[in-house]
């Protein structure tokens, strides 16, 4: 994928620093394309518009059918680990 955006850079929400748009579209593990970059990089150029460009169909298309988690679900993730995690401190 050609992409004149590459050298743009922002914070990114999950990882709490700032990152490259390649970071963000190459990704790393199962998912090459961080289910946020539609909500992280909009205000910077048209993404939607871009991906839909440039990833095949069925990608693009699961890419904005994917839901962030909720925070509740987040939180009760967060407690279940903490719990697994040890509590003998």
């Amino acid at each position: 994928m050609l992409n004149t955006h590459d050298h743009l850079v922002r914070r990114c929400p999950r990882l709490g620093g700032r990152v490259a748009f390649k970071y963000c579209r190459t990704g790393s593990g199962s998912d090459p394309i961080c289910w946020k970059i539609l909500d992280c990089w909009w205000e910077i150029f048209d993404v939607r518009q871009f991906l839909a460009a440039n990833l095949p169909a069925d990608e693009f298309k699961k890419l904005t059918e994917t839901r962030a988690p909720s925070k509740i679900h987040s939180i009760l993730d967060l407690i279940e680990q903490a719990k697994k995690g040890g509590g003998d401190t």
